[in-house]
């Protein structure tokens, strides 16, 4: 067994949490009353995942998106505190890793999303203190071919603006909501740019750098990382383990 406070403990250092001005506190944000077995990660800490953990008599719930965001409200009142009082009658910890999980080289998001994507000469770039990503694809593909390779990678429809001829050999990418990041990929000398989201300027901007802009849905580029944090830590402290997908279509 594992108190909740060895395994924040270990995932701080091996995350380098410390580095990262984030938007929300990340490690324990919510103290159960009992050591970890039962380990069940997902992409945020919904009602749904909460019920789900508590179905499987989990210990602890593992996510991306936990609570407590910047410039929201911290009062545990409506949504939040409904949340609240399921998890803490339950008496299991809530465990958030934000920007450290996108970042990470080995068990991060945008790594974790390459490979399923079967990019290739991955590597983190300066920008967001390493959230945005370059790589290759192991063929050149037409913009339409690449829409179609993701959509059918990720089981989900990925919405493509710009770049309407061509070929992409060479991309940048960063998941969940990365698409304030588009110009300067741009500058990187990349034929596409893929995150999870598209906002109403990003079209425009995508078409005047001609540039191929994949929106793949926040959700659907998030859901790597947190598994594979999840598996890592219960093969490291011997944890019994699942993920969760709550889906979603954003």
């Amino acid at each position: 067994m594992t108190e909740a406070q060895d395994l924040v403990r270990y995932c701080e250092d091996l995350l380098e949490a410390a580095r990262f001005a984030d938007y929300a506190p990340n490690g324990l944000q919510v103290e159960g009353e009992r050591p970890i077995r039962r380990l069940i990660s997902g992409v945020t800490a919904s009602a749904a995942l909460i019920e789900a953990a508590i179905a499987e008599g989990a210990d602890a719930i593992l996510v991306h998106h936990g609570w407590f965001w910047k410039n929201e409200s911290p009062c545990l009142v409506g949504i939040k505190g409904r949340r609240a009082r399921t998890l803490l009658r339950a008496g299991a910890s809530l465990i958030a890793y934000h920007l450290p999980l996108d970042a990470h080289p080995e068990l991060g998001n945008n790594v974790q999303l390459g490979q399923r994507l079967g990019f290739i000469d991955m590597a983190p770039t300066a920008l967001g203190n390493g959230l945005v990503w370059v790589g290759r694809l192991a063929e050149p593909l037409t913009p339409a071919a690449f829409t179609e390779h993701v959509s059918q990678r990720l089981a989900r429809p990925a919405l493509r603006v710009g770049g309407e001829t061509g070929f992409i050999a060479r991309l940048a990418w960063c998941t969940g909501g990365g698409q304030g990041y588009l110009e300067q990929a741009a500058s990187l000398g990349v034929d596409a740019f893929l995150t999870g989201e598209l906002s109403e300027q990003t079209t425009h901007q995508a078409r005047e750098l001609g540039l191929c802009y994949l929106a793949a849905g926040h959700h659907a580029t998030e859901r790597y990382g947190i598994q594979a944090l999840g598996e890592h830590l219960a093969e490291r402290f011997g944890l019994w383990h699942r993920f969760v997908e709550i889906d979603n279509p954003a």
